[in-house]
């Protein structure tokens, strides 16, 4: 599989496995913009990185992002990403899930994954938004398969991010080994309705930012494990749709995703040498792989 190091103008390197298939990562801006290296075997092609430095020209395109926050976070954990976005020129919107984050007052018994597929849906039908690049981190994987499946014809480009992606009926509890899902489904026999946040060492976040990780996350409403997912097929004919993997974020569901998508040549995926919260702790990379979605 070729790997693309991707040096960014602070200095950063980083080593990225890129399996094309038969869809050679794309560059959505040119590869020769000051300080952006990309370099890459021949079998990939000519891969370039988006300069995260520079704002857009004339003659590049302004994209309209959605990123889709996992379990216990918030719109807040995609902050430093979408501040590097926005300042390439693009739309970006990081809504937070009802229950969670801001909105954790809104919480109720049956908040559940209809819900939060709800919240993305009325996002993109009262902001009139169009040609999207949706974005889901997590659980997020699940929320953004039901909105793909209800506006594939918005959507230009999916992206998971170190995520769930399910089949009809599919839920995060069953795609847990038997034991975790055994045990959601114990405490909402027992009456229990919010579940955690687990501790932010579970997430492999790097110690600089696992106070601030700490501070901002909430309780998940327990339903939106359990709700299985609804159709999925209406999200396959979105034309550029990438899987990204976390290795160093140990699941099961995630690496069967990868290994799902890395065998279909309708997908781009992407392995990471980081912890699970990308978007926290390596925010200027995970912005120019995004760009070229």
């Amino acid at each position: 599989m070729p790997t693309i190091t991707y040096e960014l103008a602070d200095g950063t390197r980083t080593d990225i496995k890129v399996d094309v298939g038969a869809n050679v990562m794309r560059t959505a801006i040119d590869a020769d913009i000051p300080g952006i290296v990309a370099e890459c075997g021949a079998a990939a092609g000519a891969v370039g990185l988006a300069g995260m430095t520079e704002p857009l020209h004339a003659d590049q395109m302004q994209k309209t992002f959605i990123l889709v926050h996992g379990a216990w976070h918030g719109g807040w954990c995609w902050r430093r990403v979408a501040d590097l976005l926005q300042a390439q020129g693009h739309k970006v919107f990081t809504p937070t899930l009802t229950g969670l984050g801001e909105k954790s007052h809104l919480r109720q018994d049956e908040t559940g994954l209809d819900t939060h597929v709800t919240d993305i849906l009325n996002l993109i039908e009262w902001e009139d938004l169009s040609d999207i690049v949706l974005v889901g981190h997590s659980y997020g994987g699940m929320v953004i398969t039901g909105v793909a499946n209800a506006l594939a014809d918005k959507i230009e480009a999916i992206v998971y991010l170190d995520a769930f992606k399910p089949d009809e009926g599919d839920s995060v509890a069953s795609m847990a080994d038997p034991k975790t899902s055994a045990y959601k489904h114990k405490l909402w026999d027992d009456g229990t309705r919010a579940w955690g946040p687990l501790p932010v060492d579970y997430f492999s976040v790097l110690p600089e930012n696992t106070d601030w990780v700490t501070a901002k996350m909430t309780p998940q409403p327990l339903r939106t494990f359990l709700d299985p997912s609804g159709p999925v097929a209406g999200g396959a004919v979105i034309a550029r749709k990438t899987y990204v993997r976390a290795l160093k974020f140990p699941s099961l569901a995630f690496d069967a995703a990868l290994a799902a998508t890395r065998g279909d040549a309708g997908w781009n995926t992407l392995e990471l040498d980081y912890g699970h919260d990308v978007m926290i702790d390596y925010p200027s990379q995970l912005a120019a792989i995004l760009q070229d979605a």
